[in-house]
C-alpha cells in the first residue's frame, strides 16, 4: 500500500500521483497539496467543468492549483526517471513489487504479520498492525451496474461474509437494475450485523460522463472519482474493491491498514505489476502515460474526511480538463498489484506476489477474460474463485456474537412468528415452511422487455428446479411472448444453470425471460413461494399461470392477446381457461391445430390431463364441449378444480402454507372463485403436459403417511381461514369437500 511506511514517505511528500479508477491513467491525486501544513484553496466547482459557475470560479486560485500542477507534473518526471532506474537494478528474482519506494506490497510476511494487516515482505519495517476492535463497522464501497456485475457482487460478498469477525456496511453505487436485484437478494439474505445502503448511480453520471472513455468497465468505473461526494459526509473511511474481487482473508486485516495513516496520507493503492503502461508489448505499443506501471484501483482505502478537506472533488476535475486537451480519451488502464490484490490477466507478474497459500490475501479477475485468463497458477485461483461461487449463503448468516446489531424487522417478525409455532406438532415442519424466508435473486440473467403498444401482453408464469432445466428450451420455442420463471436451486446448482442457459443459442436469444434464483433452504419443495415470486416480477398486464412440463400450442400467446381484447379481461374478473392435456410419449409429434389434436385424441396419442389418476382436477372444463365449442363457454367452480388460466396480474398470490405435492393450485384455483372470478374456456386454446419421472415430493406424498396426514389438516385449516375471510359465500367449500 502507498504511503503507510516510514521508508515511503519521501515519495508522499513530493506527490502521491496515482491511476485513481479503471480507465483513468492520467489523473493524479496529491497529498503536496498542502503548503505549510494548509490545504490549497480551492473554490467549489459545479458538477459539470464547463458550467458558468465553473467558469467565473476565482482565477488567482485556479492559478494557484495549476503553478502547483506543473510543480507536481515535474516532480513525476523526476519519479518516473527515479523509477526506471530502480527497475532496471532491481535483481530478476527479486520477490514483490520491485520498487520499495513506491509500494509495500513486496513479498508474503509471516502468518502473524499478515492477519495483523502489515504486508511490507518479511522485513518488520512497518511495526506492529494496530488491530480492528472487535466491534468495529467496517465500511465498503462497490460500484455495480447491471445483471452480470450483480452476481459478481454476490460472489465478492460471499468470500468477505466467510472470513468476517465484524459488523459490514455495504455502500453500493448501483444503478436501477442492480439495485432490485441486490436489494431484494440482501433482504431475503437477512445476514446478521450487515447493513446495506444504496446510491443512485443514474444521478452520476453526469459527474463523469463528459470524461471520453473506452474501457472495458464503461462510465461505472469512473464513478469512483466521486464518491467523497456521493458517500455520507459523516463517513470517514471506505475500502473501494471492484466487483470482480475474492477475499481470501478478513478483511478487518484490511481495514487496520487505516491506523497506520499519518499526516497527510489520504489513501491506499498497490502498484500495478503488470508492463502494460511501460509499453513495447507489441509494435507501436503506446498506453497512456502513468508513473512507472501506474497503481491498482481494485483495492483502495480512502481517508474521505481528508480528501474533502483537500477539496479532492475540484483537484480530479482540473486535471481531468487539462489532460484531455491532449489525451482525447481515457483507455485500458488497470491493474496488478501484489497480494492485498494479486491481478490475473495475460501480462501479469502476480506469481511475484505469493510463494505459498497463506500468503494471499485478495485475488483480482481484472482481464476481460475472466476466468479464461491466462496465468501460472489459474487453475488453483479459478477453484478458489468457484468455492465461492458455489458456497452455500445460508451458511453465512452468522451471529458476531457479543456486537449489538441494528433491528431488523424481517428478522424479528419472522423470529415472532416461528416461536407462536408449537414443535412438538407433528406437522411442524409443515407450518414452518410457510414463513421460511429463501435467499432470492431476482433477474440472474440479462432481461429487457419492450411493453405493447396495445396493452395487452402476457407474461407465461412457472416454476421448476434443476431436473426439469431440459424444458426451457422447448417452452421458449412454442411461446415468444415474455416468460417470468422462478427456479428452485442451491448456489451450485445456479451456476450449472448459468452454465447451461450460456451453452444455449436458443436460451441466449432470448432477452424476454426473467430467471429468478430461489435458493434451497428446507425439506420441501415451496412451490407457491415459487410461483408467487414468478407472479410478482412480471413486466406485463395478464399472465399465463404454467407449469414447465407443459408445452403451450404454436401460437398461443398471439391467441392469448386477441382473447384478452375479445373478453374485456381489463375490465372483468375473469380467469381464461386454457384446456390441458397429456402424453405419455417422450417423443410427440406436437399438433400444430386444434383438428389434428382431437385426431390424436381418438388414436390414443393424447388424453385429458390426468384423467387416469385425478379427473376432478380438470374434469370441470368439460372436454366433451370443447371438442366442438367454436366460441368461449363459462364453466362453474367444483370441488378439486385445477385450471391453467389466464388472469390480470393483479390476481390474489398462491397460499404458501402448501407446499411440495398436493392442493397448491386447488387452494389457488378456490380463492379466485372466493372473489367472484368467472372461469371461461377457451374454445381454440391448448397445452399438453409432457412426461418425465415422479417428482421427489410426489414420491413422499405416496410413501408418507403422516405426510398425507398434515396435508389434510392444512386443507381444513385453509377452509377455515376462507370462512372467516369471505364469510357466508365460502360454505360451499366446505361442503363441496365433504361431498367430495
Amino acid at each position: 500500500m502507498l504511503g503507510i511506511c516510514r521508508g515511503r514517505r519521501k515519495f508522499l511528500a513530493a506527490s502521491l500521483t496515482v491511476l485513481f479508477v479503471p480507465a483513468i491513467t492520467w489523473i493524479y491525486l496529491f497529498t503536496g497539496s498542502f503548503e505549510d501544513g494548509k490545504p490549497v484553496s480551492l473554490s467549489p466547482l459545479e458538477s459539470q467543468p464547463h458550467s458558468p459557475r465553473y467558469m467565473a470560479s476565482s482565477q488567482r486560485e485556479r492559478e494557484s492549483l495549476e503553478v502547483r500542477m506543473r510543480e507536481v507534473e515535474e516532480e513525476n518526471r523526476v519519479l518516473r526517471k527515479q523509477l526506471s532506474l530502480a527497475q532496471s537494478r532491481s535483481p530478476s528474482h527479486h520477490r514483490g513489487n520491485h520498487s520499495k519506494t513506491y509500494s509495500m506490497e513486496e513479498g508474503t510476511g509471516d502468518s502473524e504479520s499478515l492477519r495483523a494487516g502489515i504486508v511490507a515482505g518479511n522485513s518488520s519495517e512497518c511495526g506492529q498492525q494496530p488491530a480492528v476492535e472487535k466491534c468495529e463497522t467496517i465500511h465498503v464501497a462497490i460500484v455495480c451496474a447491471g445483471y452480470n456485475a450483480s452476481r459478481d457482487v454476490v460472489t465478492l460478498v460471499k468470500s468477505v461474509l466467510f472470513h468476517r469477525r465484524n459488523p459490514l456496511h455495504f455502500h453500493l453505487i448501483a444503478d436501477a437494475i442492480a439495485k432490485q436485484i441486490l436489494a431484494t437478494l440482501f433482504q431475503t439474505w437477512m445476514v446478521p450485523a450487515v447493513r446495506i445502503d444504496f446510491y443512485d448511480a443514474d444521478e452520476l453520471k453526469s459527474e463523469v460522463s463528459w470524461i471520453p472513455n473506452k474501457h472495458y468497465s464503461g462510465i461505472y468505473g469512473l464513478m469512483k472519482l466521486v464518491l467523497t461526494k456521493t458517500l455520507p459526509s459523516n463517513l470517514e473511511r471506505v475500502i473501494v474493491l471492484d466487483t470482480d474481487i475474492t477475499f481470501a482473508t478478513d478483511i478487518a486485516e484490511l481495514w487496520a491498514v487505516f491506523h497506520k495513516f499519518k499526516g497527510q496520507q489520504v489513501l491506499g493503492l498497490v502498484e500495478n505489476q503488470s508492463d502494460w503502461y511501460l509499453g513495447n508489448l507489441w509494435k507501436n505499443h503506446r498506453p497512456w502515460p502513468a508513473l512507472g506501471r501506474g497503481y491498482n484501483t481494485g483495492v483502495i482505502l480512502l481517508l474521505l474526511d481528508k480528501l474533502r478537506k483537500m477539496k479532492w472533488e475540484q483537484m480530479w476535475r482540473l486535471t481531468a480538463e487539462r489532460e484531455l486537451m491532449s489525451m482525447l480519451s481515457t483507455s485500458l488502464a488497470d491493474q496488478l498489484p501484489c497480494f492485498w490484490n494479486v491481478q490475473l490477466s495475460d501480462h501479469t507478474r502476480s506469481e511475484q506476489c505469493y510463494r505459498d497459500v497463506s500468503d494471499l490475501k485478495v485475488i483480482h479477475w481484472n482481464s476481460p477474460k475472466k476466468l479464461r485468463v491466462k496465468n501460472k497458477h489459474v487453475e488453483f485461483f479459478r477453484n478458489l474463485y468457484l468455492t465461492f461461487l458455489e458456497y452455500d449463503g445460508n451458511l453465512l448468516r452468522r451471529e458476531l456474537f457479543g456486537c449489538p446489531s441494528e433491528a431488523d424487522v424481517n428478522s424479528e417478525n419472522l423470529q415472532k412468528q416461528l416461536s407462536e409455532l408449537d414443535e412438538d406438532d407433528l406437522c411442524y415442519e409443515f407450518r414452518r415452511e410457510r414463513f421460511t424466508v429463501h435467499r432470492t435473486h431476482l433477474y440472474f440473467l440479462h432481461y429487457e422487455y419492450e411493453p405493447a403498444s396495445d396493452n395487452t401482453d402476457v407474461t407465461l408464469v412457472a416454476q421448476l428446479s434443476m431436473d426439469r432445466l431440459q424444458m426451457l428450451e422447448a417452452i421458449c420455442k412454442h411461446w415468444e411472448g415474455p416468460i417470468s420463471l422462478a427456479l428452485y436451486l442451491s448456489d451450485a446448482e445456479a451456476q450449472q444453470f448459468l452454465r447451461y442457459a450460456q451453452g444455449s443459442e436458443v436460451l441466449m436469444s432470448r432477452h424476454n425471460v426473467g430467471y429468478h434464483i430461489v435458493y434451497k433452504e428446507g425439506q420441501f419443495y415451496p412451490v407457491n413461494l415459487l410461483r408467487n415470486v414468478a407472479m410478482k416480477h412480471i413486466s406485463t398486464p395478464y399472465m399465463f399461470l404454467s407449469d414447465i412440463d407443459f408445452l403451450p400450442m404454436y401460437g398461443l400467446y398471439e391467441y392469448l392477446r386477441k382473447s384478452v381484447i375479445q373478453l374485456d379481461l381489463a375490465n372483468t374478473k375473469k380467469a381464461l381457461i386454457v384446456p390441458a392435456f397429456e402424453t405419455l410419449r417422450y417423443r410427440l409429434s406436437f399438433p400444430k391445430s386444434k383438428a389434428e389434436l382431437l385426431s390424436m385424441l381418438d388414436m390414443g396419442t393424447l388424453f385429458t390431463f390426468r384423467y387416469h389418476v385425478w379427473t376432478k382436477g380438470h374434469a370441470p372444463t368439460n372436454f366433451a364441449k370443447w371438442r366442438t365449442a367454436t366460441t368461449p363457454y363459462r364453466v362453474e367452480w367444483e370441488a378439486d378444480f385445477e385450471p391453467y388460466v389466464v388472469v390480470r396480474k393483479d390476481c390474489p398470490e398462491y397460499d404458501r402454507r402448501f407446499v411440495g405435492f398436493g392442493w397448491n393450485k386447488v387452494a389457488h384455483i378456490m380463492e379466485l372463485d372466493a372473489q367472484e372470478y368467472e372461469f371461461t374456456v377457451l374454445p381454440n386454446a391448448y397445452m399438453i403436459h409432457m412426461p418425465h419421472a415422479p417428482s421427489f415430493d410426489i414420491t413422499k406424498f405416496r410413501s408418507n403417511k403422516q405426510y398425507r396426514i398434515c396435508l389434510k389438516t392444512l386443507k381444513e385449516e385453509f377452509q377455515q381461514d376462507m370462512s372467516r375471510h369471505y364469510g357466508f359465500a365460502a360454505l360451499k367449500y366446505l361442503t363441496a369437500e365433504s361431498n367430495s
